[in-house]
């Protein structure tokens, strides 16, 4: 069966905070590895008002500290805005605290606008993707080939790759590594870079065959009406993203979508086309469609709703539809 997962951005609500936010991350987290999750990653992001995330790895440490078995890991982590000595100093860490639990997601995205990328990398020139990460795997085996050492010892951490573009793919099939395509936000090249990914892809010691993660927005109810109703926040902050509108996570409210100008509605289909809402017929339905076409072996689950209850229950029932 199609494995589940959770993204979470750590999103700040109106009239909220950021250690609110963090407590609500823990709760939801506790609350799918009782519904039999596999992961929840944290993301990367910076600069911006809604987000709560920019210290990745301390809010990994508290999602895992919270939790007793679930996998918890980095969706992902930027890397070109970090020394990978560092990064693997602090998974280092992270995996003595919690043995195989921590997963590592690469990116090569900023995360962030040009102001924050200026101030995170202080002018240092970017360097090969490709090579950062093999500099840091380096790290982490304690292979002998960096002549610095990261935290003392091997530390067996699954890397995976994640993209919204070619490069991701050919970078993860080259390498042997799993393959995780942001279609959450951008799904434009996902069946080309799935299709790439798995007929080029070159076993290793890391993983014997292909491995797709796909990101997916989710939002179950007990009607198509009510998850639409909770949806309606998530829909409503990337819109505001790409229009320039940032700020916290909003409140939902009735029939937004059927409020908006149609050259809006059509941003919003095209960054939201990995999308569903509603209750849990309409839930499996799409999800069975989605792995029928996409052939993903995880779904990593996207879904900003601003009430901590209503976003539990909704993935509570995303679990369900699968049983």
């Amino acid at each position: 069966m199609t494995a589940l997962s959770v993204l979470d951005l750590v999103m700040i609500g109106e009239g909220k905070n950021l250690a609110t936010a963090i407590e609500e991350s823990k709760r939801l987290a506790r609350h799918v590895e009782t519904h039999g999750y596999k992961r929840y990653w944290i993301a990367e992001h910076h600069d911006m008002p809604g987000i709560g995330s920019a210290a990745t790895s301390l809010i990994i440490d508290q999602i895992a500290s919270a939790t007793s078995s679930i996998r918890v890991g980095s969706g992902g982590i930027m890397l070109p805005n970090h020394a990978p000595l560092g990064i693997a100093e602090q998974f280092g860490t992270l995996d003595a605290l919690y043995p195989g639990r921590i997963d590592l997601g690469l990116g090569r995205a900023p995360g962030s606008g040009g102001a924050a990328v200026r101030a995170l990398r202080r002018g240092v020139a970017e360097r090969d993707f490709a090579e950062e990460v093999a500099e840091l795997s380096d790290y982490l085996e304690a292979n002998g080939q960096r002549p610095a050492k990261g935290v003392p010892g091997k530390h067996d951490i699954p890397l995976w790759i994640l993209g919204s573009s070619m490069y991701g793919a050919q970078l993860a099939a080259a390498k042997g590594l799993p393959y995780a395509f942001a279609s959450h936000f951008a799904p434009r090249f996902l069946d080309q870079a799935l299709d790439h990914y798995r007929r080029n892809f070159r076993p290793s010691k890391h993983l014997a065959q292909p491995y797709v993660m796909i990101g997916v927005n989710i939002f179950a109810a007990d009607s198509n009406e009510e998850a639409d109703f909770v949806a309606s926040s998530h829909r409503k902050w990337m819109l505001d993203l790409h229009m320039g509108r940032l700020g916290l996570l909003p409140q939902p409210t009735h029939g937004y979508v059927e409020s908006l100008p149609e050259n809006e509605r059509r941003v919003l289909d095209e960054v939201l086309a990995m999308t569903v809402a509603g209750d849990k017929a309409r839930v499996r339905t799409w999800i069975e469609g989605v792995v029928d076409r996409t052939g993903a072996d995880e779904l990593m689950i996207d879904s900003r709703i601003y009430d901590p209850g209503l976003r539990e229950k909704s993935h509570a029932y995303v679990a369900d539809a699968l049983k």
